[in-house]
């Protein structure tokens, strides 16, 4: 199993329109979403637990940085490369025992954290619930928070894939003054006897969570996004290079 085929394991549906002036998605546009899946994630928080999901989302543009920031590329993986917004810091993961590579990207005053690890190897069959306790063990151990907490919604689930075992698994968790988004996707081979696991967390104050779902969460999220020429933003400004009068420079529409 290749590094590739952990990149963001998800699909999205975009309408796009080639009306300049429809393409002005806000934050404000989603306050009355209901989650597909879990019927207490509303908002973009119930937008974003759906686009981790794999299901599809009422986007009509593809999300950018608005404040755009430093680039991130990692030294042993290039293909994992985005542009962060302002006020935010990227710290690569790294390790060859056990075998991984991600990001942390924390936002200055350590209060917002985008984190995505596209592959790990662990020896051995993982268990998912295991797998999801180490990242959620490890966003509460960042905050330093060690008191009750709500799992709003969860979701896991199996499928086979030419003899593989593919699970799984995501939780949307509020602890303390914060609201924090946890995938994993594990996948066993038999042959070699490895877990191959990808995963994703994202947190923010509860009360900034659709904020940074919509300024920050998305638009890095969909950078690592294989897009399809018809929907290719090169400069990142909003609009997909077919309807954008110069596609390469972010100044220009």
């Amino acid at each position: 199993m290749t590094k590739n085929a952990f990149l963001l394991l998800v699909s999205t549906t975009i309408l796009l329109s080639c009306n300049k002036d429809d393409n002005n998605n806000t934050n404000q546009d989603f306050q009355d979403f209901q989650s597909q899946q879990c019927v207490t994630a509303i908002g973009l928080t119930g937008l974003y637990w759906d686009y981790a999901n794999g299901l599809p989302v009422p986007l009509t543009e593809i999300p950018t940085i608005k404040n755009p920031g430093t680039y991130f590329i990692h030294s042993d993986y290039p293909q994992l490369g985005f542009q962060m917004p302002q006020g935010y810091s990227a710290f690569e993961v790294s390790s060859n025992n056990p075998s991984s590579v991600g990001v942390n990207v924390i936002r200055n005053d350590n209060q917002v954290v985008w984190r995505y690890v596209p592959l790990t190897s662990l020896p051995g069959q993982v268990a998912i619930n295991d797998a999801i306790a180490f990242e959620v063990n490890n966003m509460f151990a960042f905050y330093n928070f060690n008191d009750n907490f709500n799992v709003i919604c969860t979701a896991t689930r199996t499928t086979n894939f030419d003899g593989l075992q593919i699970t799984f698994g995501a939780r949307l968790i509020q602890f303390g003054v914060f609201t924090g988004l946890v995938w994993v996707n594990t996948l066993f081979e038999p042959v070699s006897g490895f877990t191959q696991m990808a995963s994703s967390v994202s947190v923010a104050p509860t009360a900034e969570f659709n904020k940074e779902v919509f300024d920050t969460f998305l638009p890095i999220s969909f950078q690592l996004l294989v897009i399809d020429d018809g929907v290719r933003d090169s400069d990142l400004d909003g609009y997909p290079d077919e309807i954008d009068a110069e596609p390469f420079n972010p100044n220009v529409h």
